[in-house]
């Protein structure tokens, strides 16, 4: 019985017929995964893994990141030269990374290495139809029927010659009909060796490959408990790894690891956006990731097989949840503009900026085994919350980004602005000497707390004119931070104000 290669009006697929393009038994596939990110840590927006309504196809190669991808399974090799082909490939992999190998015969040798991308689409089949057979089914009551031809034009309609030399032009069709899928079109992306091997039988072989459109990035949730004051409490922090895979390929039941760290490459490309994503999600289990320090980086290794379906993402628990973990909340009043790098003493009386300022709030801890956690954590997100009695649900009440941290580091989440609590910074005095070479300058800051608790509030003062300078007097104790910021902490009673007065002198 005939078999035909069948098209619909807009361009579906409804039923192909083409030659099969793996060569040997049927894959027993074992499949590994290395993933590695460039993802900017809480950069990864939504659209990246949920659909967009009335968008195409995604276009992976807009994921920051890469995998290593690793297939080993059985193939049959005639003794001599074999012809081997692999369609279950990524559709972005990088040619130039492919490697094949057969752990049964390591003397079995590649001698040619095709990857083949010409992917059948409904213009490409048009175009390899040109001037060759076809049967169109026409949508128009009417006028229907078939309408069987040569295939003289494709653009704007379709032009088709009968074999009594009439021509047709047709807008109205519905279903085209093709004896055969050309040569040259392939339905999927793939791999093709040709293969001298000296055993004849069955080989288990491995191939390597990198791929574009796969990437991973981690998200931290911690949940805000208060303690014995309103400045210390406690946080339940758990973890959690989102990969995407838009890499044109599926990988079921694959042993999956994910690198940490920043490794560097060569620049590629300028990425494009992505506009189609698909959405799944996978609860804890209890083998889970185990953490290793390798080379300078950090590596993630799932304990369990984990499926990783084409156009997806999935969450897995990165590690078990740290309880009661102590943290401490911080308010800090800084000054912003930090060192203000010029190649002679800032001068200009009116800078910074004076005048009422927000007091943002800080929640910081420890990522220490003293604290409950001691463990590398990936760059990600962090969000916050905190229970409210009044109904015992959670609210949401702020969010931060970390870069890779390191075991026994100190984790600073900044949350927001206070409401009740304002600072305020003036300008007392200023006079310069240029030659001299000298600049005095008068400060106070202004703290007035309309809450009805004390709180204390970290004033940062970035001394921003000149490298050389010397508090001539304070009005309370700082510290010396580093070579341009002085630190003081200031106690604010309940619906009361302070003030912190200092005077600096530049000199060069």
């Amino acid at each position: 019985m005939p078999k035909f290669l069948i098209l619909g009006r807009y361009g579906a697929l409804l039923g192909l017929i083409a030659p099969t393009a793996w060569s040997g038994a049927p894959p027993v596939d074992d499949t590994a995964l290395t993933i590695y990110s460039s993802a900017r840590p809480g950069a990864i927006p939504p659209e990246y893994y949920r659909p967009l309504p009335g968008q195409g196809s995604p276009n992976a190669s807009g994921v920051p990141g890469f995998a290593m991808v690793r297939h080993e399974r059985e193939v049959q090799l005639s003794a001599g030269r074999t012809q081997l082909q692999f369609t279950d490939v990524a559709a972005l992999i990088d040619p130039t990374t492919v490697t094949f190998s057969s752990l049964t015969e390591p003397g079995a040798r590649v001698l040619e290495q095709n990857f083949q991308f010409d992917l059948v689409s409904t213009d490409k089949l048009l175009l390899k139809y040109i001037d060759k057979p076809v049967t169109v089914e026409r949508s128009n009551s009417a006028t229907g029927g078939s309408v069987s031809g040569t295939l003289l034009s494709s653009t704007d309609g379709l032009v088709l010659r009968g074999n009594d030399g009439s021509i047709t032009a047709l807008r109205d069709y519905s279903i085209m009909r093709f004896p055969e899928l050309p040569g040259g079109l392939i339905s999927r992306p793939t791999l093709q060796w040709d293969i001298a091997a000296t055993r004849a039988g069955t080989h288990r072989t491995r191939v390597t490959y990198q791929t574009g459109g796969v990437t991973w990035w981690a998200d931290y949730n911690l949940i805000y408990q208060d303690g014995k004051d309103a400045a210390n409490g406690f946080v339940d922090l758990s973890s959690w790894v989102s990969i995407i895979n838009q890499s044109g390929a599926s990988y079921p039941e694959a042993k999956l690891k994910l690198i940490a760290g920043d490794v560097h490459r060569a620049p590629p490309p300028s990425p494009k956006v992505l506009s189609d994503r698909v959405r799944t999600m996978e609860a804890s289990a209890p083998a889970g990731f185990e953490e290793q320090a390798f080379d300078e980086f950090h590596l993630y290794t799932l304990g369990r097989p984990a499926s990783l379906p084409n156009n997806s993402t999935k969450q897995i628990e990165l590690f078990d949840q740290a309880r009661r973990v102590p943290a401490q909340r911080l308010m800090v009043f800084a000054n912003g503009p930090g060192y203000f790098g010029g190649a002679s003493p800032y001068e200009d009386r009116n800078f910074p900026a004076t005048g009422n300022s927000r007091v943002a709030t800080y929640l910081q801890f420890r990522n220490d085994k003293a604290s409950g956690l001691g463990v590398p954590l990936p760059a990600g997100r962090l969000r916050v919350s905190r229970l409210d009695t009044a109904d015992t649900s959670l609210e949401f009440i702020g969010e931060d980004v970390i870069d890779h941290t390191p075991r026994d580091e100190r984790v600073r989440v900044q949350l927001g602005s206070a409401f009740d609590v304002v600072g305020e910074r003036r300008q007392v005095d200023f006079s310069t000497d240029s030659r001299a070479r000298w600049i005095e300058e008068e400060i106070e800051v202004e703290l007035r707390n309309h809450k009805d608790e004390t709180v204390e509030v970290q004033v940062r003062e970035s001394l921003f004119r000149w490298s050389n300078w010397q508090i001539l007097s304070s009005s309370a104790p700082y510290e010396k931070e580093d070579a341009r910021t002085i630190v003081s902490t200031v106690r604010v009673a309940a619906n009361g104000n302070s003030k912190f007065r200092y005077r600096v002198r530049y000199s060069w």
